[in-house]
């Protein structure tokens, strides 16, 4: 079964154990935990099941709620550790204030998350913040959807790599499944924000002030002067 497993994916987490699918078609387990892993809403997602409420009933003596053959795997699904860390200053972990906090509608994602809109981002603890999980009938698909839920969720006041995953996953050699773990320092270069210069800072800038109310409504509703004194 693990074999089978393996040859799905050059990586795979099960929840409680992760092994590599080595060039010569062999197969090795890299570690075994009695625990959930990071990546344990992948599985979920895919097999559609609660390995949480799964691992409580096994607390309570209740054992597994499945049998092996009962597992189905079905599409797709991509996971993208939230940080508050500064991708462009080699990943340093970032502290500050959510002032900000917006998630993708639950259609279009999943967000496991302890983070809260005003909550101080400080150095006493790892530096994720959040899980953003999508599924699709594909790889392909499954990317898409993630960028697009990327696109929708904003953490402001804090630095954090949300773009930076959005450039991963919309690099060709991601979507073509060239991964290894040199993919960050291989395309290092692509993955620099660009820099913006004055007048498209201006814009940007801009641009977020019409999405504030208050700004829209001092920009717009105020009476200008000259027209007020007829």
């Amino acid at each position: 079964a693990a074999r089978a497993l393996a040859a799905s994916a050059n990586y795979r987490n099960a929840g409680t154990v992760e092994f590599i699918l080595a060039p010569d078609g062999e197969f090795y387990f890299l570690e075994m935990n009695t625990r959930l892993q990071v990546e344990h809403p992948v599985t979920e997602l895919v097999c559609d099941v609660d390995l949480v409420e799964a691992q409580l009933r096994v607390a309570a003596g209740e054992g597994l709620p499945w049998k092996q053959e009962e597992i189905r795997q079905s599409g797709h699904a991509v996971e993208c550790r939230i940080c508050c860390e500064e991708p462009d200053n080699d990943f340093r972990p970032a502290t500050g204030t959510a002032k900000v906090l917006r998630v993708p509608d639950t259609d279009m994602a999943r967000f496991d998350t302890g983070i809260a809109e005003g909550q101080t981002i400080t150095a006493a603890f790892d530096s994720m913040v959040g899980k953003l999980i999508c599924h699709g009938d594909d790889r392909a698909e499954a990317i898409d959807k993630t960028l697009a839920a990327l696109d929708e969720l904003i953490v402001l006041g804090v630095s954090n790599n949300i773009d930076y995953l959005g450039g991963i996953l919309d690099h060709e050699a991601f979507r073509a499944g060239d991964l290894h773990t040199g993919f960050i320092t291989e395309h290092e270069s692509d993955l620099v924000p660009p820099v913006l210069d004055e007048i498209d800072r201006a814009a940007v800038v801009i641009a977020a002030a019409l999405g504030i109310d208050e700004f829209k409504r001092l920009a717009f509703e105020t009476p200008e002067p000259h027209a007020s004194i007829g």
